[in-house]
């Protein structure tokens, strides 16, 4: 007996993984197609209309947008699971605001956009908060709160995120073992003007 319910139980996550966690290719943002762009089944957007993505972006599971004072993200941007970037705060209206003066919350409430650049990174139950830019390659560590303004190439860590390196280090190394690939990651650099 147990022996068929493990096999009920594996068949269970089985079709449950194809049916409903299965990330497929294209999406739509911004009135165009996206078709190599890939979010999973389980992102939570709010405010969908003012997030705009462009191509090749992959956003993994369990991921919540809230976009409501806009959130673009750049092309070849990965964001992995569990992260949340949010354009609205309410954390210290909740407290200061509402709760001491009975002031309005919405009035305390920060709101501003977040722009994310192409082939940036976005490790694991990050957050990435309202007002954030993150320039060209960007690589967040997990578990990082980010707020602010960072430049290309930056590797952020922490909570609050700081920046603790320069993504191109490790791109020079790794591009070493991988000769190839030098051409095509230098053309994407001088697209960017960097």
């Amino acid at each position: 007996m147990t022996a068929l319910r493990a096999a009920l139980n594996r068949l269970r996550r089985r079709l449950w993984r194809l049916l409903f966690f299965r990330t497929l290719f294209g999406e739509a943002s911004g009135g165009a197609l996206r078709p190599a762009s890939r979010l999973s089944p389980t992102v939570c957007i709010e405010n969908e209309h003012a997030l705009m993505l462009a191509d090749d972006v992959f956003i993994g599971h369990f991921c919540f947008i809230e976009a409501g004072a806009g959130v673009r993200i750049g092309r070849g941007t990965q964001v992995t699971n569990f992260v949340s970037i949010v354009s609205h705060s309410t954390h210290r209206a909740v407290r200061v605001a509402a709760g001491l003066s009975g002031a309005e919350l919405e009035a305390a409430a920060r709101r501003a956009p977040i722009v994310i650049g192409e082939r940036c990174f976005i490790g694991p139950h990050s957050t990435v908060e309202a007002g954030t830019t993150l320039g060209h390659g960007t690589l967040v560590a997990a578990h990082s709160r980010v707020r602010g303004q960072f430049p290309d190439f930056a590797v952020l860590a922490g909570s609050p995120a700081q920046v603790v390196g320069d993504t191109r280090e490790t791109d020079e190394r790794w591009l070493a073992e991988h000769p190839d690939l030098q051409a095509a990651y230098q053309r994407w650099r001088q697209g960017l003007g960097s």
